[in-house]
């Protein structure tokens, strides 16, 4: 079974990027979370990383569309 929620480092792998690097990710709401435990305990829904996944495809492709217009 798939896990339901991920920490930051889990992410972070997925994405290949820092932890740091997620954190700033979610801190400004571009990646949804939610806080639980202890402070910087933070966990991201499978779910919400796929959507993010999939969003930055979609702005990637209107990017690239744009410049091709120009």
């Amino acid at each position: 079974m798939a896990q339901r929620f991920l920490t930051l480092a889990d992410v972070a792998e997925e994405l290949a990027v820092s932890v740091a690097q997620v954190r700033v990710l979610v801190r400004s709401g571009e990646l949804r979370a939610i806080q639980v435990g202890g402070r910087n305990q933070w966990r991201v829904e499978s779910s919400a990383l796929e959507e993010y996944i999939q969003e930055q495809y979609a702005r990637t492709r209107a990017r690239i569309e744009a410049e091709q217009r120009s």
